[in-house]
């Protein structure tokens, strides 16, 4: 029983980690701490790592600390959970990294209806260079009116 609560943890963690994201990039990253992400929107530097790096940091050690929790606690949750944010973490890293910005120049083919509808709604984001009017939306709920089939 402990395993399918387990699971079940991981799940729901992994897709509270979608709201964390929408609501971290459009009130925190868009908000007081515009100055770690803007040169993800208008890059100002020649480095491949940008200042908004700093929020997959952050995140990285939220998970660890949950890891922590379950390995000298009572509390085994942390694992689950703190699996749950690592998963979501690389998740997003594989589509919004490496798929849409490609810093790994690999995905460069994919062409369904998802993959554009991903691109398009990101582009759509990143059409605003500014700290205002950035539309904001999740990596795997993106809104239905990105996605056209051909």
């Amino acid at each position: 029983m402990d395993i399918a609560i387990g699971i079940l943890i991981f799940i729901l963690v992994f897709c509270f980690m979608e709201f964390m994201a929408w609501f971290t990039h459009k009130y925190i990253m868009h908000g007081f701490l515009w100055s770690l992400h803007k040169d993800h929107h208008k890059k100002d530097h020649a480095s491949w790592f940008e200042r908004n790096d700093a929020f997959f940091i952050f995140y990285a050690v939220v998970s660890i600390a949950f890891f922590y929790a379950g390995a000298n606690t009572g509390f085994w949750y942390g694992w689950p959970i703190g699996f749950g944010i690592m998963a979501y973490g690389a998740a997003y890293f594989l589509v919004h990294d490496i798929f849409i910005h490609q810093r790994f120049k690999i995905f460069r083919n994919a062409n369904n209806w998802y993959s554009r509808g991903v691109r398009r709604a990101h582009k759509m984001h990143h059409k605003h260079l500014g700290k205002e009017d950035g539309e904001c939306f999740g990596m795997l709920f993106v809104p239905f009116k990105y996605f056209k089939r051909k």
